[in-house]
């Protein structure tokens, strides 16, 4: 209930009162707006300190630190064989969403593994889910499973998928090229995801790109490793800033 000046009190009181009673009124009423509101950053944690890689590991040929920004980086005389990841050791995510910025070259080729497995005998592999990034306007926000089941969700799909494994397409998020259109070319783009049970969301710059409900139970995964790749290709050069997660109960 907010406060009223009875009429009687406004005829009697000088002026200067009446306009403190008006602004204590106009500061309850803008705190309790504020304090109704979320802070979309609240649970989120860096995972990344911007000074070196301290709980990162991967190929120091690959990835770096420069300028506060982790950067893998792919040059002629480095050429990959197969693709590289650098993975955080922090633990396992099962439930989560996350947060990062990126920026990759306009021939680069990159990914985001999350709920993945290490490959065996191969340093800095990494199978399972893999929210895409490239730089030729090609696969960035669709689910792919990396050594696996491949691709789950294109951008601007919405898929079902059951055991076999046998994917169904529930509902059209938008044109890829349309979509498209909200990821910045050789220029700094948030991703976000969202992984909840066997619901998979991956957003751009606040844009939903692909939605998987992953029911198949032989292939799926519910918790894993995160790590960030370079790709077998031509040179390129992907960076990542700002990486935050939050852990969801389940």
């Amino acid at each position: 209930m907010g406060l009223r000046l009875p009429l009687f009190a406004a005829r009697d009181l000088p002026f200067t009162l009446i306009k403190l009673w008006l602004l204590v009124y106009l500061v309850l009423g803008i705190r309790g707006r504020i304090c109704g509101q979320q802070d979309p950053e609240a649970g989120y944690k860096l995972i990344f300190n911007g000074k070196d890689l301290e709980g990162w590991k991967g190929d120091p040929v690959y990835w770096r630190v420069e300028d506060g920004i982790l950067t893998g980086e792919v040059s002629p005389a480095t050429l990959l064989k197969k693709n590289s990841f650098i993975i955080w050791q922090g633990g396992k995510p099962g439930d989560f969403e996350l947060k990062l910025e990126y920026r990759v070259s306009s021939k680069g080729n990159s990914g985001i593994n999350y709920r993945s497995v290490l490959v065996d005998g191969e340093p800095y592999a990494l199978k399972g889910y893999q929210a895409d990034i490239d730089g030729e306007d090609q696969w960035s926000g669709q689910n792919y499973e990396e050594r696996g089941r491949t691709f789950l969700a294109r951008r601007g799909q919405q898929v079902r998928v059951d055991p076999g494994p046998r994917i169904s397409l529930t509902a059209e998020l938008g044109k890829p090229g349309d979509l498209q259109q909200y990821i910045r070319k050789e220029d700094w783009n948030e991703y976000h995801l969202i992984v909840k049970g066997n619901h998979l969301r991956h957003f751009i710059n606040g844009k939903l790109m692909s939605e998987v409900l992953d029911l198949d139970t032989i292939n799926r995964t519910s918790e894993g490793y995160l790590g960030v790749q370079v790709h077998v290709g031509p040179p390129m050069k992907i960076e990542f800033r700002n990486i935050r997660l939050k852990p969801l109960n389940p």
